[in-house]
């Protein structure tokens, strides 16, 4: 039997009704990063911007083309520091979802 929806719809779809699975999303793409991860932190956080407000969104509130933010966080893209803190607050403030971050020590 086909699908009757594409992933990313029913990834956009789950993230629209459930507030602990948009956090979820957040929370992974940013722990992937944080972790060096960086490949699988980049595509999870293109999921969540694309499951969420959208690069069309995205770029009118960042005030850049949705082509570029697009290929910063594509399979080659590498978002400069500035730009990453940009989408992440930008991000924060259209999604409602806020990031705490706190220290842990190591079990090591």
């Amino acid at each position: 039997m086909p699908l009757t929806h594409s992933f990313q719809e029913t990834i956009r779809a789950r993230a629209q009704r459930d507030p602990a699975f948009r956090e979820a999303l957040f929370q992974e793409a940013m722990q992937g990063l944080l972790q060096g991860d960086v490949d699988y932190g980049r595509t999870a956080l293109r999921t969540y911007i694309n499951a969420t407000i959208g690069f069309e969104r995205l770029s009118e509130v960042l005030d850049r083309p949705p082509k570029s933010l697009m290929r910063m966080f594509g399979p080659r893209g590498n978002p400069t520091a500035e730009n990453l803190m940009a989408v992440i607050h930008a991000l924060q403030t259209e999604t409602g979802v806020h990031l705490e971050i706190r220290a842990v020590a190591s079990a090591a």
